[in-house]
């Protein structure tokens, strides 16, 4: 059984943490006051900090003890948070995740930079906020004689504690720094020794301390393991001082500290006590693999009904209808595995948003909604960079300045909203901005003279909107950092098609661009029409089919030179499949036609037979394929044969172009 890297582990917990980091100075950003995400930033920064030296990642270690430090100060009152601490700690954050990703790199020059500029903004706010009474204040504070307190521990660490590689022992130690303690140890829990699992962690302790250090202190030396542990943590000293002077029998004096224990034991019904680890780290090439398995289990389980179909044995297809049912079942749990948050992706622009606002001169404000709708991990990967090009494109050339929005009666801060929800078996996500809105007559004027469309040609309008993202098309008067070099929205459009999703684009001049991307749940296993065209057979999305009819061959002479068929008082172009694939075959004398849809625009396949519905475990293309834009993959048939996935969009495409053709011609 293979194990898991420690190294890769803590470098996966060190990238979340520094996500937390980030987070919580985003929201410092918009309330510089706020206790919980001072707190919550310090402690991830000390996290970070202490994981990284005992991983051996020592100038991550170094680097990030100087932000604890200063982060430190602020929880202490010692600074005040300000928005060039913030900033500093961001820059500094981004440096933290190269350190990590090159550990034996050679950062020197911008880690002394960046600790330059934090030491700068440390500095100028501490001299500001130690005003006369202030120093006055803390020199009284250090004359005065420590407060020693007694403290009364009970703890017990996380079972796995050692297996993820804390040191119970040197916990102990660090508690006994901190002044005189008396530990007991409760071994009530420790199995039998033929039981004991040398991995785990059996025992739990008591101590009573005596020290002149804050509670905090106390706390830290956990801070690792805080939130998987159970602990209280009682001041008892006025319980002991009223011990000590009441008179009392002798055995009572001497059994005080044990009394005081069983009385202030943590309840069993804390539930931050009782928190059981109920989520497990999966690494994601298991969770693919499993879904190859599951893919093989279905293709299998359809050849199995196929052969029951063709018997009489009724046993045989007892269990082919119960191995159906549970490989339905095995696969809809496996999907639901793979399904993420897009908040996980949403989260990621937070950062973005905020330096493009320092870098753009803009105020702007970043709005998520549907963050908990979900979609399949491998979606989430691939959508990550067109979001990165669509948000920075609504910046750069949606929203205005602050001085132009008040001119047009706008609020000064600019508004981006990232949202999502599901309709169906898609997910639609939506970029939104209230900036000036997309120039049709600029747009036009570009497309014409890149030659991508004729001067005066008739366009719809989304037809018009689409030219955005053709190759090289830009409408930015000059090239800046962000864009204007006609680049970034053609790879949008590639990838989303990659994904068999589509782009609608709606615009208002002057009022704000909106931009939907619409994506299939998932793309390992999807519902198909299975179709023959001559001799092979085709699977079509069914997400995509609108409805079927039947073209007789009469019809189909009658339509030749022009491919239309009227549906419901509209024209609707058809693609001969037999045609497109050269089947060289005799088409059958009664045809089909399998009206395909992406939005608005339709079109009609035809296909000599409509076979049924189909469950398609996706299989993608050889690399000696991947210029046959027709298909999007292939799959295996109950009977061991090959079917070829169409590309729902490339055969739209390919309809409107003819329909295009035939209307120029016409």
């Amino acid at each position: 059984m293979d194990t898991l890297d420690p190294i890769a582990v803590f470098r996966t917990e060190a990238a979340e943490q520094l996500e937390v980091i980030e987070a919580g100075l985003l929201d410092l950003t918009r309330d510089l006051g706020d206790k919980a995400q001072i707190d919550a930033v310090f402690r991830g920064l000390h996290t970070l900090k202490g994981s990284g030296s005992m991983f051996g990642f020592d100038q991550l270690a170094a680097f990030t003890h100087h932000c604890e430090t200063a982060f430190d100060r602020v929880r202490k009152g010692e600074a005040p948070a300000t928005a060039e601490l913030i900033a500093a700690v961001l820059d500094a954050q981004g440096h933290m995740q190269a350190l990590l990703d090159q550990p034996n790199g050679d950062h020197d020059a911008m880690s002394t930079k960046l600790l330059e500029q934090l030491q700068r903004a440390v500095g100028r706010e501490v001299g500001a906020a130690h005003d006369k009474a202030v120093v006055a204040e803390a020199t009284a504070a250090a004359a005065a004689e420590p407060a020693m307190r007694t403290w009364q521990l009970d703890f017990r660490l996380p079972a796995d504690a050692m297996v993820n590689g804390t040191n119970p022992l040197g916990l102990l130690d660090e508690l006994r720094d901190l002044g005189e303690c008396h530990l007991t140890v409760d071994t009530r829990d420790v199995p039998a020794l033929e039981e004991i699992d040398p991995r785990q962690l059996h025992l739990g302790w008591s101590a009573t301390i005596v020290t002149d250090k804050p509670r905090s202190d106390i706390e830290d030396v956990f801070i690792f393991v805080m939130d998987d542990m159970v602990m209280e943590l009682k001041d008892v000293t006025p319980a002991i001082e009223a011990a000590t002077e009441a008179v009392v029998a002798p055995k009572t004096q001497a059994s005080d500290a044990e009394a005081i224990r069983d009385g202030q034991r943590a309840p069993t019904g804390d539930p931050k006590a009782q928190k059981q680890a109920d989520n497990v780290r999966v690494p994601a090439l298991r969770l693919d693999e499993m879904m190859d398995r599951v893919g093989e289990l279905v293709i299998a389980q359809s050849r199995l009904s196929q052969m029951a179909g063709s018997v009489t044995d009724l046993g045989l297809r007892s269990v082919s209808e119960e191995i159906e049912r549970l490989a339905g079942e095995l696969r809809d749990t496996m999907m639901v595995l793979r399904m993420m948050p897009v908040a996980s992706l949403f989260s990621r622009f937070r950062r973005l948003v905020h330096d493009l606002s320092r870098e753009t001169g803009k105020e702007i404000e970043l709005v998520t909604t549907g963050e908990a709708t979900e979609v399949d991990k491998t979606v989430i990967d691939r959508l990550a960079d067109p979001l990165v090009h669509l948000v920075r494109n609504s910046i750069d050339h949606g929203l205005e300045l602050p001085e132009d929005r008040i001119a047009a009666g706008k609020p000064a801060v600019g508004k981006v909203t990232l949202s999502a929800h599901q309709t169906g078996s898609e997910v639609v996500i939506t970029i939104k901005d209230d900036g000036r809105g997309i120039d049709r007559d600029r747009v036009r004027a570009k497309a014409e003279s890149n030659g991508l469309i004729q001067p005066g040609q008739a366009l719809s309008d989304q037809e018009l909107l689409q030219q955005i993202f053709q190759p090289g098309f830009s409408t930015a008067e000059k090239v800046t950092n962000l864009s204007g070099r006609g680049v970034g929205m053609d790879v949008v459009k590639k990838t989303i098609e990659a994904l068999r999703g589509a782009i609608d684009v709606k615009s208002e001049q002057g009022a704000g661009s909106e931009i939907a991307l619409r994506i299939p749940l998932t793309l390992a296993i999807i519902d198909g029409l299975l179709v023959r065209v001559g001799h092979g057979n085709y699977v079509i999305p069914l997400s995509a089919v609108e409805e079927c009819l039947e073209l007789s061959i009469e019809e189909d002479l009658r339509s030749r030179g022009r491919s239309f068929i009227s549906l419901r008082d509209d024209l609707v172009p058809f693609v001969r499949l037999r045609e497109l694939f050269r089947t060289g075959s005799e088409p059958d004398q009664y045809q089909k036609v399998v009206v395909i849809s992406t939005g608005r625009e339709r079109v009609g396949l035809v296909v000599d037979q409509i076979i049924g519905d189909h469950q398609t475990v996706i299989k993608s293309m050889s690399k000696l394929h991947d210029q046959v834009s027709s298909f999007s993959g292939a799959t295996i048939l109950g009977d061991g044969n090959v079917a070829l996935i169409l590309d729902v969009g490339h055969l739209i495409a390919a309809g409107q172009q003819q329909e295009a053709q035939l209307r120029a011609a016409g």
